[in-house]
């Protein structure tokens, strides 16, 4: 999660990883954490994750791109979700046994460096009039995409 402003998406995104079956959560930047730097819980995180917050390794990082090129050299194909004139359909995309998943702030989407440093960029097919899905929704139908 690449610089979201909303706790409580934090917390939706954490829940909806929890039942993706998730390893690992990056939270890049300004993105809350579960726990803050006084070492306090985040309770807006706790309580719309339902504790999946709790159980779901995270690591938070100041800059996207130097956790993109470290799950690249282990062997992660990492991918952005973001609407651009290169992204693919995610409908058109097949799932890899290792991916990650970069989503970006609510209003700005995932940064230009972000977008350049990645394997892939995916979108969402939007068929009504607005341009976007929140980015906690956007979340469960990627995480959800290619499960068997």
């Amino acid at each position: 999660m690449e610089n979201i402003r909303s706790a409580y998406n934090v917390g939706a995104i954490f829940r909806s990883a929890d039942g993706a079956g998730v390893d690992k959560i990056f939270l890049i930047g300004y993105t809350p954490t579960p726990i803050d730097r006084f070492g306090r819980t985040q309770a807006e995180i706790k309580k719309t994750s339902l504790g999946a917050s709790e159980e779901i390794a995270w690591e938070h990082h100041e800059d996207s791109v130097v956790v993109i090129n470290k799950l690249k050299q282990d062997g992660v194909l990492v991918a952005a979700i973001e609407q651009t004139k290169d992204s693919v359909s995610l409908k058109d995309f097949v799932v890899p046994r290792r991916v990650a998943y970069i989503m970006g702030n609510e209003v700005e989407g995932v940064d230009e460096k972000t977008l350049a440093s990645v394997d892939k960029i995916l979108d969402i097919p939007m068929l009504g009039r607005k341009e976007s899905l929140n980015v906690s929704v956007t979340a469960g139908i990627v995480l959800y995409h290619g499960l068997t």
